[in-house]
């Protein structure tokens, strides 16, 4: 009778009050889940990536087309995050932190790129920007190259990005509410200062949480860039259309070379993401067990 107690107290004090067997079930499960869906195929791209040996590996990612994809894709990353932290940090803040008129359709915006096909982006980008389309003759008359060159798969990229870090922070900001930022303008901060030492503080976790998604989509983007970029090997193939045509070619060995060398970029943004998180958490409970400040004689 008391094993059965105990045992229920700690079904009670763990958050759960499923018996043991459900839980093994259930964790037995994820774990399967994992495994067959994203350790194994990782196990699969590695395998064959050096089927041919390190040699043939290296000399996949040294080819010339390789290193300018490579190349491009990290630009192209280099651009687009900057720009999509300095409009996610000003449309949260504005959502967040102010009512005015439009901030339902702000908000539509920010969510768009969730809701349309990132091809329909690609092609929204032609229809604007080709040669047929609504600048594509003024851009043509002074040399200027948008389609089927960088600046259009920076566009795209920048459009198919742009909700992550303002999805990540729009909530964060909701939460944490408009008291400190009222109580440092009370004290004459001005509005730069307010968000340097008072808002950005408060947000940098989520901040650098949602900087770690927009890169991890900027870098494996595919149907924006296959469509604006024109498939120019060594100038518009960015890494994960360089796979593409490699495998198309039938050079397996040098197209899971590449695609090994993105799976790479992606476990280091999962390492760096669970680095985040497991800093922020351990702030928290470092800040949940500070002892209650106590009121000063003056204040007494």
């Amino acid at each position: 009778m008391s094993g059965s107690s105990s045992s229920a107290v700690r079904r009670v004090q763990s958050g759960t009050t499923e018996s043991a067997w459900v839980r093994r079930t259930l964790i037995g499960i994820a774990l399967a889940f994992m495994f067959l869906f994203l350790v194994l195929p990782l196990a699969a791209v590695a395998a064959e990536a050096l089927r041919k040996g390190v040699g043939a590996y290296l000399d996949a990612l040294r080819e010339p087309d390789a290193w300018s994809a490579i190349r491009l894709t990290l630009l192209v990353a280099a651009i687009a995050v900057p720009v999509n932290l300095v409009f996610g940090v000003a449309a949260a803040w504005a959502i967040a932190k102010f009512e005015f008129r439009g901030k339902a359709v702000l908000t539509t915006l920010v969510d768009l790129p969730f809701a349309v096909s990132p091809v329909v982006a690609g092609l929204i980008y032609v229809l604007v920007f080709g040669a047929q389309g609504w600048f594509g003759p003024w851009l043509q008359a002074h040399d200027i190259k948008v389609i089927f060159a960088v600046p259009g798969i920076v566009l795209a990229t920048v459009f198919v990005t742009f909700p992550f870090i303002a999805r990540e922070l729009i909530p964060l900001m909701q939460a944490q509410g408009t008291d400190e930022e009222q109580a440092a303008i009370v004290l004459g901060a001005t509005g730069w200062q307010t968000f340097r030492r008072v808002t950005l503080p408060n947000i940098k976790w989520g901040l650098l949480y949602g900087v770690i998604l927009c890169n991890a989509r900027a870098m494996g983007e595919f149907g924006a860039v296959s469509v604006v970029s024109g498939h120019i090997r060594g100038q518009t193939n960015t890494m994960p259309l360089h796979v593409e045509v490699l495998y198309n070619e039938y050079q397996s060995v040098a197209a899971f070379a590449v695609a090994s060398l993105l799976a790479i970029l992606a476990l280091v943004t999962l390492v760096i993401k669970s680095v985040i998180e497991w800093r922020h958490e351990r702030e928290m409970k470092a800040l949940a067990e500070l002892p209650p400040e106590r009121p000063t004689p003056a204040a007494a």
